[in-house]
């Protein structure tokens, strides 16, 4: 098995959850009700920006990437292992396998790119008020998401291209869904330059993201504290809450996943329940949090469902 080599169509095996007797359709209606409440939430929020003229202002056109994102992340992970839990079948094709794989770490690095561009935005917004409309022209909005999907495409690209040049020797991934540490670790060879390139994007994705949205945070509180106004202030840690959520959810499920591949003393079960949570709980909590907290966007849905109650 170690010295076979596999062709590009074959195979693979995932290590599935060990599941008790009884517990399989439990589980599996569980993660159905968890992924349509997700579909549900972020449809929610896209069909509002979509469809609410009072939501179309460069904040929300940056936003809608996120609820899109969240979309990509959940439903290319989830359907896949329920399916997997009641079937028992627990195989995949290796094509199949590469591009749950590409669109879950696109997702990754999505959130933290989208995230740190909804940061700016506010920066711009609250800080500097006067000239945000000459900012944030839709020329420059454009650019933004463009650049935000770009460099992530680019990014997660380049890290699986990689792998092209490493023959696989394995073929059981050692996972309940595919990524690419997973996908690495079926490979012979040295995979030193693998893992160098890995990290290495992993800090790119990590310092533009978290340097973004510090700056922006840091600019808006000192801003709040100047500011006399009450509502610049409600604004301004509304905003900073929103993204501090997210953001310590997200980081500190993602570092210990992340790590976890690195050594070999993890327990199995709680590396592939810490890494699904990285694409359950940002698409449930996402849009929750970003409705809460963005008055707009909660005032808009209250008088959509007023108006639906009373037709």
């Amino acid at each position: 098995m170690e010295n076979k080599s596999f062709g590009f169509n074959s195979e693979l095996t995932l290590d599935p959850f060990v599941i008790p007797p009884g517990g399989k359709y439990p589980i599996f209606f569980l993660g159905l009700i968890i992924y349509l409440f997700g579909i549900f939430c972020n449809l929610t929020l896209l069909s509002l920006i979509i469809l609410q003229k009072n939501l179309h202002k460069p904040m929300y056109f940056i936003l809608f990437s996120l609820p899109l994102n969240d979309l990509v992340g959940i439903t290319a992970m989830l359907p896949k292992v329920l399916s997997d839990i009641v079937t028992e079948t627990n195989k995949v094709y290796y094509p199949l396998c590469v591009l749950q794989a590409f669109l879950l770490h696109m997702y990754g690095g999505g959130i933290l790119f989208i995230l740190a561009a909804m940061s700016f935005d506010r920066y711009a917004a609250i800080c500097m008020p006067l000239r945000y409309s000459t900012i944030m022209t839709p020329r420059i909005v454009v650019c933004i998401i463009s650049l935000v999907w770009g460099l992530d495409f680019v990014l997660i690209v380049s890290l699986f291209s990689l792998q092209t040049r490493l023959p696989r020797c394995k073929s059981v991934i050692m996972n309940v869904f595919c990524d690419n540490p997973s996908l690495l670790k079926l490979t012979c060879g040295n995979r030193a330059v693998n893992n160098i390139i890995g990290l290495f994007n992993t800090a790119v994705m990590q310092a533009v993201s978290v340097s973004l949205r510090a700056f922006s945070c840091v600019k808006i509180l000192i801003t709040c504290l100047v500011s006399r106004r009450s509502e610049a202030k409600t604004k301004a840690i509304n905003t900073c809450v929103a993204q501090l959520v997210i953001l310590i959810i997200f980081e500190i499920v993602g570092t210990f996943t992340i790590l976890s591949h690195r050594f070999t003393n993890v327990s199995a079960d709680l590396q592939k329940i810490m890494g699904m949570l990285i694409f359950l709980v940002p698409p449930l909590l996402n849009p929750i949090v970003y409705g809460l907290y963005t008055s707009e966007i909660r005032n808009t849905l209250l008088r959509v469902i007023k108006k639906r109650v009373s037709n």
